[in-house]
């Protein structure tokens, strides 16, 4: 082996040469600094740089509280973006899937970290992927504090990328959500904006079959290409929600429906030997869904477990309190309607009467 130090000037290799740009990296970072600064909340000043991001519990209100944590990712719904070309709402998508697994358990979202891994950097997506996280955690009410970019050659296509977020929230010490859910509670359920970032494999495949491109006019939304009617974010609960627990809202406990749809998502809350009965006639689906089981000839059972189909929340409360946790919710921005019950568990915990409307 040649000695290095005899080689000629310029003949060794750098780590550019090998697909990787720690400067177009800096440059993004640079970039984003101002977004992430969008996020500041009491606890956190959400500034980027450091090896680690801080948050002071004291300084955000808490006196005796329990952290809870949450990761996930938006799975194949970023091929979407990718193939689009629009990277400005993915991030959303990423904060709302940890962000409303932690206040299903009543916890107030106070940080989010985020992951961005792709085979070749364009600080220009990355921006826009980043710009979407800050907007969601604005959305949330949670500080960015830090983030991780990872630029894999050879793991990734040039083009791809792929997301994970971590968020952690905190709530004070016997607030815990689920508790005491019984028979004979009510079930409210509060309306999805859309598929929000579950089942995107199904959506592609519909997509595929149909014969459609991103590019073509959405069949179920006038005016939008299909791609951009199937970035439409997943909603946000978080600050509807807090509020209402906030005022004083008798919520006994919370399910965020993502993959898995009704039946995998409810018995999530429910103690053992409880189940609940789901008036499928109450809800109105957003055309997009319709649209899937058409154009995908897939039944409703599939659909049901796939899905949201227009729930994205369910809130489960006492029948004596029904009507202002309603109210409160209403009051809070949201839009709540009368789902169904609980009950003693049949053969399957989650039954439906009525029809979706389709």
């Amino acid at each position: 082996m040649s000695d290095p130090k005899t080689q000629p000037a310029g003949s060794g290799l750098t780590y550019a040469q090998a697909g990787v740009d720690i400067d177009a990296g800096n440059a993004m970072v640079d970039a984003i600094k101002p977004l992430v600064r969008s996020t500041r909340r009491p606890g956190a000043d959400a500034e980027i740089g450091g090896f680690g991001g801080l948050f002071d519990l004291k300084a955000a209100g808490f006196t005796d509280p329990i952290l809870v944590a949450a990761n996930d990712g938006v799975g194949t719904k970023v091929k979407i973006a990718i193939e689009t070309g629009r990277h400005d709402t993915i991030g959303i998508d990423l904060v709302a899937m940890c962000v409303n697994d932690l206040v299903v358990q009543g916890a107030e979202p106070l940080l989010f970290l985020d992951y961005y891994a792709t085979g070749r950097l364009d600080p220009k997506a990355g921006v826009d992927i980043v710009r979407g996280i800050a907007e969601g955690c604005r959305q949330a009410g949670c500080a960015l504090i830090g983030g991780e970019t990872a630029e894999m050659p050879g793991l990734y296509a040039e083009a791809d990328y792929d997301l994970a977020g971590f968020a952690v929230g905190a709530a004070e010490r016997g607030t815990l959500l689920p508790r005491g859910v019984a028979e004979g509670d009510v079930l409210l359920g509060l309306p999805s904006s859309g598929v929000h970032s579950n089942g995107f494999s199904l959506v592609r495949r519909v997509v595929e079959r149909a014969g459609l491109s991103w590019s073509d006019p959405a069949p179920f939304a006038p005016g939008q290409t299909l791609g951009d009617a199937l970035l439409e974010p997943t909603r946000i609960y978080v600050k509807p929600l807090l509020a209402a627990l906030k005022a004083g809202a008798a919520i006994k406990a919370l399910a965020h429906i993502t993959g898995g749809g009704f039946p995998d998502n409810i018995p999530r809350v429910l103690p053992d030997g409880l189940g609940v009965e789901l008036d499928l006639g109450a809800i109105t689906p957003p055309p997009v869904f319709g649209w899937l089981a058409k154009a995908g000839g897939i039944a409703d059972t599939e659909m049901l477990r796939t899905f949201n189909c227009g729930i994205g929340m369910v809130v489960v409360v006492a029948e004596a309190d029904a009507e202002a946790v309603a109210a409160a919710l209403r009051a809070a921005g949201e839009h709540p309607l009368r789902l169904g019950r609980v009950t003693g568990a049949d053969a399957e915990r989650v039954t439906y009467s009525g029809k979706l409307a389709l």
